[in-house]
């Protein structure tokens, strides 16, 4: 079952990358035709401000370190890996409901994270063995 616990870090990483892009494309960092810079999010109805936008890009990284974080954790066995991931997953899951026009799929796969959690030991030691 080795081979579900690395399949299981590798989504998490990739999960961390678009996390990445996000923060590039909402601080200005580089441009990603798929996240246009906008300082608005919930489709429009907040301005949060160029500041405030810069803020939310930096958000998209404390949750894609926040991933990374999970992932080696998961892959070296520790036990706070599952707090780690719910933690994260509970706030990227708000940061891509907050823009969901755009970020639309890391809403799904942080729903379908929450799912492998909340169905509990038996399918997160699939992942630990």
């Amino acid at each position: 079952m080795r081979i579900l616990t690395i399949i299981a870090a590798i989504v998490l990483v990739l999960h961390a990358v678009v996390h990445f892009m996000g923060t590039a494309a909402y601080m200005k960092l580089a441009p990603i035709q798929q996240l246009p810079y906008k300082t608005t999010v919930l489709g429009g109805r907040w301005d949060l401000g160029a500041s405030g936008t810069t803020l939310y890009g930096a958000l998209w990284a404390v949750a894609a370190i926040g991933f990374i974080a999970a992932a080696v954790a998961l892959v070296a066995g520790w036990s706070w890996w599952q707090p780690m991931l719910l933690g994260v997953t509970l706030f990227s899951l708000v940061l891509t409901a907050l823009d969901w026009g755009v970020a639309y799929a890391g809403v799904i796969v942080n729903i379908a994270i929450l799912a492998v959690l909340w169905l509990g030991p038996r399918i997160a030691s699939w992942f630990t063995r």
